[in-house]
Formats: C-alpha cells, sequence, structure tokens
C-alpha cells in the first residue's frame, strides 16, 4: 500500500537531517562536475605541506641550537636521525593500520604527535630533551603522514591519474620548503627559533586538525561515490575490483627481488635527500660565506623546482610505459649533480645546482609508489610501500649522522656528498632489475 504524501514528505525530511554533511558536499561537488576524493586530495595535501614544514626545521635549527645550548653538530644531528629513521620505522606500522582501520585516524593521532612534540622543544634545556620530543614524539608522529598516506589515499580514491595526483601530493613536501623554510630561518634570526616552532605547531592544530576532522573520509563509499574512473560497464568494472582486491602477504613480498630492488633504491633515495642535504645544506653553504638567509632561500628555491619536477614525473607515469626507466634515470641524474655539489662554493653556481637538484628531488617517489602497487597489488599498497619507505628513512638517517660525523672528523662535507653521488648512480643500476609487468599473484595459504 502506498504511504500518504504527507508520510514520505517526513521521511524525506528526516532523510535530510540526518544526511551526513560530507555526502550533501559530495552530491554538491557532484552536481558541478567535481569529484570528492579531490577534496581528499587538498586536505592530504595541506596535512603533507603542514608535516613538511615541521620535518624540514632541524637544517635551519642546528646552527642556533649550537649558539645557545653548545652542543655539538653530531650531538644534534644524532636527534635527526632518530627522528628519520623513526619516521621511517613507523611506515610499515602504520601502513598496516591504514590498510586496516583506513588513513582518518592514522592522520589525526599523527598529527597531534608532532604538533605535542613540536610545543616540547620550545620549552627543553637539555640535549635528551631534543632526542625526546624531536627525535621520538616528532618522529613518531611524522610517520603517519608521509607518502605511506599518499598511497592509501590515491590508491582508494583513484583508478585513472594516479600518476598525476601522486606527483601532486608530492609537492606538499617542497611547498612547505617554500613557504617554511625561508620563513623559520627569518624567525630565527629576527626573532628566535622558539617562534618559527610555534608557527609550525599553531598551523597542525588550528589549521589541519579541524579540516581533517570535517572533510577526511577514508572511503568514496562514506561519501555515497565511486573511486574516481570506475569504469561504467559491469565487465571492466568486476575486473578493477579484482584488481583493488588483490592482496600480498608480506612474507610472500619479501622472498621477491623485485621487493630488493625498490627498497635499495630508495634507501640511496633517502640518503641523498632528507637525510644529507634536507639536514646539511644549509650549513654548509653558510659556511662557504653565504649568508643564511640567503641560503635558505636557496633551499626554498630547490623545493619549488622540485614542484615542477614532481608533478612532471606524475604525468610521465601516467604516459610512459617503463616506470623503471624512469626511475633508474632520476636516480642517473641525482648522482651526476651530487659528485659536482662540493666543487660550488658561491652563490650563484649553488643556486644552478638547486634549480637542476630540485627537478629531481621528489621525482623518484610517483614512479616508485605506482611501482609498488602494480608489482604487489593496491590494497596491500599501505603495508608494503611502508616497508619501502622504511628503507628510505634508514638511508635518511644515516646520511644525517654521517653527514654530522664526516664534518666533525674533515671539517667539511666533501666525503658525504661524494658518497651520496656514488650511491645514485648504484640505485639507477638497482631500478633496471626491477621485472616490470610481471604482477606477483598471491599464493594461497597452506592448509
Amino acid at each position: 500500500m502506498p504511504l500518504p504524501v504527507s508520510r514520505m514528505r517526513e521521511e524525506s525530511k528526516v532523510a535530510a537531517i540526518t544526511l551526513p554533511a560530507t555526502t550533501r558536499l559530495a552530491a554538491t561537488l557532484a552536481r558541478h562536475g567535481i569529484h570528492y576524493g579531490w577534496l581528499v586530495v587538498a586536505v592530504t595535501f595541506l596535512t603533507l605541506l603542514a608535516s613538511a614544514a615541521m620535518r624540514s626545521m632541524p637544517g635551519v635549527l642546528i646552527q642556533p641550537l649550537e649558539a645557545e645550548f653548545g652542543w655539538s653538530r653530531a650531538s644534534i644531528t644524532f636527534a635527526v636521525s632518530i627522528n628519520l629513521l623513526l619516521f621511517g620505522l613507523s611506515g610499515p606500522l602504520v601502513g598496516r593500520w591504514m590498510d586496516r582501520s583506513g588513513p582518518r585516524v592514522v592522520v589525526l593521532t599523527s598529527v597531534t604527535l608532532m604538533a605535542l612534540g613540536a610545543l616540547g622543544t620550545t620549552l627543553m634545556t637539555q640535549l635528551w630533551q631534543l632526542d625526546l620530543f624531536w627525535g621520538l614524539i616528532v618522529g613518531a608522529g611524522a610517520g603517519g603522514v608521509a607518502m605511506v598516506l599518499v598511497a592509501s589515499v590515491v590508491n582508494r580514491w583513484f583508478l585513472e591519474r594516479r600518476g598525476l595526483v601522486t606527483g601532486l601530493l608530492g609537492t606538499a613536501t617542497s611547498a612547505g620548503q617554500i613557504i617554511f623554510v625561508p620563513l623559520v630561518m627569518w624567525l630565527s634570526v629576527n626573532a628566535g627559533w622558539r617562534v618559527g616552532v610555534l608557527a609550525g605547531v599553531a598551523l597542525l592544530a588550528l589549521v589541519v586538525l579541524p579540516l581533517v576532522l570535517l572533510f577526511f573520509r577514508d572511503e568514496p563509499q562514506q561519501v555515497g561515490l565511486r573511486p574516481y574512473g570506475e569504469a561504467r560497464e559491469p565487465g571492466a568494472r568486476a575486473a578493477q575490483a579484482a584488481l583493488r582486491a588483490e592482496a600480498m602477504p608480506m612474507r610472500q613480498v619479501v622472498r621477491t627481488p623485485d621487493f630488493w630492488w625498490l627498497a635499495g633504491g630508495f634507501f640511496v633515495c633517502g640518503y641523498t635527500t632528507n637525510g644529507l642535504i634536507g639536514t646539511h645544506f644549509i650549513a654548509h653553504a653558510t659556511e662557504h660565506g653565504i649568508p643564511e638567509v640567503t641560503a635558505a632561500s636557496i633551499y626554498g628555491l630547490m623545493g619549488g623546482v622540485n614542484i615542477l619536477g614532481t608533478i612532471a614525473s606524475g604525468m610521465l607515469c601516467d604516459r610512459v610505459p617503463s616506470r623503471r626507466v624512469l626511475l633508474a634515470s632520476y636516480y642517473a641524474f641525482r648522482g651526476l649533480s651530487l659528485l659536482l655539489l662540493p666543487f660550488i662554493q658561491d652563490t650563484a653556481m649553488l643556486t644552478i645546482f638547486s634549480i637542476l637538484y630540485g627537478l629531481n628531488w621528489f621525482a623518484t617517489a610517483p614512479a616508485n609508489q605506482l611501482l609498488t602497487a602494480d608489482l604487489f597489488g593496491r590494497r596491500s599498497v599501505g603495508q608494503v610501500y611502508g616497508w619501502v619507505f622504511f628503507a628510505h628513512q634508514v638511508g635518511s638517517a644515516l646520511a644525517a649522522s654521517f653527514g654530522g660525523l664526516a664534518h666533525d672528523w674533515f671539517g667539511n662535507y666533501q666525503w658525504a656528498f661524494l658518497s651520496a653521488g656514488l650511491a645514485g648512480l648504484a640505485a639507477a643500476g638497482f631500478s633496471l632489475q626491477v621485472r616490470e609487468g610481471q604482477r606477483r599473484v598471491p599464493q594461497p595459504a597452506l592448509a
């Protein structure tokens, strides 16, 4: 029996009231031809930007901490190494957590930890407190807001344009450098380093956390949508669903040589970027007579150019048939540029280096992430890429400590930069060993 019109109207009003705000927003965006996934990408971008701003601060703070507390450079960079290592070690754990519970709860927890840890550093008086607040707490929080998050968001929300979206999100790190490294350096020189750290805390607590709470969602289904680019034909849609359903346990992943070639290359990636250049570039520049704010601006320029390089890398990954060849070319170019860095000592040449190196800084991430997803299945990409990223952060931690020790031993960074250049060439060879196009099929568990 059909319902009375009045009752139908009442039920529609109740449905409108109980409909989640994000679902209504998703419908509104869809009417304008915008998939809600792009809003998730925007919130993720801002979250990554704020995290990158926080993680890039040690390169600016080394010399102010030396001046205020009298700590050695090796002691300060030891805390940075703890941060980088824990940043990577938490990758597999948060990747598995994201695969099971979704990225939203991980992001909320991670942002809170970073804000609290950074706030603690402004109150420290002892070296062990730097290790605790910056090394352990900020490092643990940063692990949940890294490329593992990008892998989870991209492969949950997008079936098409994954390379482009990966590249766009990868530029958040560069944008953080452009905006915050020169700003924190200026604040450090004019108002004290604590003011710069507090600016990063405010961004995390007052901007990022509310946006994640209001707009970030784990799956398209939570806002009544399908992933961007899902096929309309039943047969093609079933094939896409089967691809997303593939998952490979880590015990099978670690038995494949491709995992170790990817992880080995990403170890070198971390050694040659965050660990060495990200930690020691500004100190290296100032020791050659370049003013502190100028050095920080050159570092920021490196990040600005990296935006173009990372987006271009993502677009190439969507178009070039062989991603392993792309990855090898990125590593080779980086290695050659780092072999030249020890012989560059003036502002003009250092600026040219920053442009060339910046084009390549984050270009490896889209190719590496998409190769991981294609080889081992998108459902398990969070955990698998988490371990690949762990290798990246082991390289970062090693380079941060080795750079500080090499400077204390030899009085400069020459040997550290040369070792990174040779490692980049080795990583190019690792990438060419990947057996691209041979998808790994999960093996059934033995009874």
